[in-house]
């Protein structure tokens, strides 16, 4: 019906007389006639008639001052919606009534004015503070920074909200009446008004990052009321002024500024951290943690948070192993999501995670003499909030807290099976934030009874402490990985039998332990009895799914570990899981192409399918090997491939050149006939812009010269360049390093002519970026291609001998023609100069590096 009567041009006029003149009807009605209005001018509003464009102009400046508080805030919207359509330049004079209207007798008036001006300020920011409206900022900032000490309290609100919204952009206007702003926020401290308060914390807190100088003189002071506003009756403000510490603790100067405060702030955060009473009535409500039993509940779809899939990306091993710089996102502060999504609890959790990694074990006699009053507390709530405090403190105080883990690990295994379903699923958060330290101790004093009653809570009967199990045991997995070995039959069966158990959302979550699992104890998975209880319910659920569904991307993540972990134990499940991974990336490019072709005939596809797909493709070529050349044959993977490669999504090419490079491992022959057309693509994607599309490409172009020798030889000109380029940059992450050294290097193996001309201008790079990598594969190619370009430039290492010394040194065992390569050009650079300059060059070296060389090659 609003639809035929929007054919009407002056439908729209008979809207607006509804909602500012038509008194006899109920203000519900009226204020939807307005929403009604808005909506249109959101569509439709360069169609409107000009006489009604101005009719409704006017109507809304004249009605802004409407006795009901309802109808003035739809006004408000109206104005700010259609100031929104680009209309600022067009109605000029909005911004002058509209301040003008401030300074009414009447408070309506006044109130609808600065409604209607928050709103805008909101929606338009960036456009006030240009040259386009000729800077109105200048007139309306010392215009709102009057009304801060305005007698009303809901005038005080909106003039503090105005102002705040040009704090972190830095607006001049505002930073020409910095400190006059600041000094009327500190007059506003004590506000009766909560929102009042509110804005007062949120403008100190965005000041911090901003204007830090200007609060300087004055932090004693701001600390201290920031302190009692996290105590704040009110909870909204009392989670504004929390957020001042988590934003203080980044800034460099808050060590010495907090520190003679921590004895006062941390029971305050301490304190924040327990469930409110709220929470606990909403948890309630939710059918969440305190109905205790609530696994036969199926899942509300809008709890599901959406998934992203984490593209594949070719790292090399260290001998460091295990402290990864992976970014831990699993780490985050207890999730109860369910609750409202940021409150104080988490706000003052993260605030005192935080603050642990600024003061790491000072912050212990503040933290250790309320720990012992918490964890050992009769009331749930408080204990509770104790063991989110341990957990918080984990990563910053990790030394300080060892002493004391003997005993406390016990007592948290212990809490794993409280009667309250709040205080296991906390738990579980907490020992996993501890996993590392577990996991370096003998396995049968804290691993084995903490893995025995993780799995428990795995099945557990309450659905949020499933989840938290289920993410525990996986960071346990990546910890523990091969120490878990001797467990596998005991986990398998918890983790196979949680799949009958679990509703929708943690299915998902089970499919990432299981994944982390494979990932974590590789081939020893790849056994007939373990093989036979995972894969049927696995495949099950993989038959059930249709080819929309986007619960295929955790379960195709999953299946990518499994089969690189099972290897050739994949075999008998691999073909029709190969046939579905070719048909989505197949479906998703036809799909693409009918968009590009007829955008609105056709929806754009969701191309996660595609990525994830090929990622499982990657996953099959790197565990069956050989055994995937019978299904590339009978496919056309390569053409797909081609077209994957080209993608204007960068996630797509970075998937499809994993593919490459392990398809080029695992049955080259069918790879080859296309490399003519591949290599160009590969070059032009060395972009390192987009890192991990460029290490991808660069880890192909590695695999396949080591496939093509001396063919790759027509190659070399499209990719060297940008190589030595991407080696040489500041900056470049540590995989990217090391991928581009090891191609370089094996480029050289291959074509030793064509790539040896240029190795003084990577030669150093190249040795520091390779030292720290395990004995492998690649690293023996890498170096062999150096050794024999060193045979055809000597010169181009003469500079920068002592980094080859030392990249040779990093060696553990290196095959023996090898190391005979690696003694050959040490002894031949050591005669070369003579033994009293070889003694003053070694003399250089550190002792360690000396010592080793001595030892492995006599000189």
């Amino acid at each position: 019906k609003l639809e035929q009567l929007n054919q009407y041009p002056d439908f729209n006029n008979y809207l607006i007389f509804v909602l500012t003149k038509l008194k006899s009807e109920d203000e519900p009605t009226r204020s939807l006639s307005g929403l009604i209005l808005k909506n249109n001018v959101k569509a439709h509003f360069q169609n409107f008639p000009n006489g009604v464009t101005d009719f409704i102009k006017s109507e809304c400046l004249n009605n802004i001052g409407d006795s009901s508080p309802l109808i003035r805030a739809t006004v408000g919207i109206l104005i700010t919606t259609i100031a929104s359509k680009g209309e600022l330049q067009n109605w000029p004079d909005l911004l002058p009534k509209l301040c003008s209207l401030l300074d009414s007798e009447d408070y309506n008036t006044c109130e609808g004015a600065f409604g209607a001006l928050q709103k805008i300020c909101e929606d338009s920011a960036e456009i006030l503070d240009s040259d386009v409206l000729d800077r109105p900022l200048n007139i309306m900032i010392p215009k709102f920074l009057q009304f801060f000490k305005h007698s009303s309290p809901k005038i005080r609100s909106h003039a503090v909200a105005c102002v705040n919204q040009f704090i972190i952009s830095r607006t001049q206007a505002l930073m020409l009446h910095i400190d006059s702003f600041i000094e009327n926020l500190f007059a506003l401290a004590g506000d009766e008004e909560p929102e009042v308060r509110k804005n007062v914390c949120r403008a100190l807190v965005m000041l911090l990052e901003v204007r830090m100088d200007r609060l300087l003189p004055h932090m004693h002071n701001i600390v201290e009321y920031m302190l009692l506003r996290t105590q704040d009756q009110d909870e909204n403000v009392a989670l504004e002024a929390c957020e001042f510490w988590l934003t203080l603790a980044e800034q460099p100067i808050c060590k010495d500024v907090l520190v003679r405060h921590l004895p006062k702030l941390i029971p305050v955060l301490v304190n924040g951290m327990k469930y409110s009473d709220i929470d606990i009535i909403l948890l309630k409500k939710k059918k969440q943690g305190d109905v205790e039993e609530d696994e036969t509940i199926p899942d509300s779809e809008q709890d599901i948070r959406p998934r992203f899939h984490r593209s594949r990306t070719v790292a090399q091993q260290h001998d460091e192993d295990g402290i990864e710089e992976e970014d831990d996102d699993d780490d985050e502060i207890d999730d109860d999501d369910t609750i409202s999504d940021w409150n104080l609890r988490k706000c003052s959790a993260a605030a005192l995670d935080v603050l642990a990694n600024v003061y790491r074990d000072e912050l212990l006699p503040h933290i250790l003499p309320l720990l012992k009053e918490l964890l050992f507390h009769h009331e749930w709530v408080v204990k509770e909030s104790g063991i989110l405090v341990l957990g918080a403190i984990a990563e910053g105080c990790m030394q300080g807290m060892i002493p004391y883990l003997p005993e406390l690990i016990p007592h948290l295994i212990q809490c794993l099976s409280d009667k309250k379903a709040l205080v296991r699923s906390i738990t579980c958060w907490t020992l996993s934030r501890y996993a590392h330290w577990v996991v370096s101790q003998p396995p049968d004093t804290y691993l084995k009874p903490l893995m025995t009653e993780l799995l428990k809570r795995i099945l557990d009967s309450n659905k949020r402490v499933q989840e938290a199990a289920c993410s525990a045991f996986a960071t346990l997995e990546e910890e523990a990985c091969t120490e878990l070995v001797p467990y596998l039959a005991y986990i398998l069966d918890t983790l196979v039998f949680a799949f009958s158990k679990y509703q929708h959302k943690n299915l998902l979550i089970l499919y990432d332990a299981i994944g982390t699992l494979a990932d974590s104890v590789g081939h020893h998975l790849n056994k007939p009895e373990y093989i036979q209880m995972l894969m049927p319910p696995l495949i099950q659920k993989w038959n059930m799914l249709k080819d929309e569904d986007k619960d295929l991307f955790p379960l195709l993540e999953c299946l990518s570990s499994v089969a690189t972990a099972l290897q050739s134990g994949f075999l008998p499940y691999c073909e029709p899981v190969y046939q579905r991974c070719v048909n989505l990336v197949q479906k998703t490019l036809a799909q693409a192409m009918l968009n590009n072709a007829q955008p609105d005939q056709y929806e754009a596809p969701d191309k996660d399918f595609m990525i994830v797909a090929l990622d499982l493709l990657s996953g099959l070529a790197e565990g069956l090997g050989g055994n995937i050349e019978q299904l590339v044959a009978r496919s056309n993977i390569l053409t797909l491939m081609y077209q994957c490669m080209q993608d204007k999504m960068p996630e797509v090419r970075q998937s499809s050149f994993a593919l490459l490079g392990d398809l080029t491992k695992a049955c080259f022959q069918h790879v080859k006939p296309c490399i003519a057309d591949f290599m160009p693509i590969l070059g032009t994607n060395l972009n390192p812009e987009f890192i991990s599309v460029c290490n991808n490409a660069t880890w192909a172009i590695g695999e396949i010269s080591i496939q093509m020798g001396i063919e790759m030889q027509p190659y070399i000109p499209m990719v060297l360049h940008q190589l030595v380029e991407i080696i040489n940059r500041p900056n470049t992450p540590k995989t990217l390093l090391e991928n581009t050294a090891i191609t370089i290097g094996r480029l050289g193996y291959v074509c030793p002519q064509e790539v040896a001309p240029m190795l003084q201008q990577f030669i150093r790079p190249w040795c520091t970026s390779l030292r720290n990598i395990r004995d492998n594969e690649e690293k023996d190619s890498a170096f062999r291609g150096i050794c024999t370009m060193i045979s055809v430039n000597p010169s181009g290492v003469i500079q920068d001998f002592i980094f080859f010394c030392d990249a040779v040194a990093s060696w553990i065992n290196p095959k023996d023609d090898l190391r005979d390569m690696f003694c050959k050009i040490l002894h031949g650079f050591k005669n070369q100069v003579g033994d009293e300059n070889w003694r003053r060059f070694s003399d250089q070296f550190p002792p360690p590096l000396k010592e080793r060389l001595a030892a492995f090659y006599g000189v």
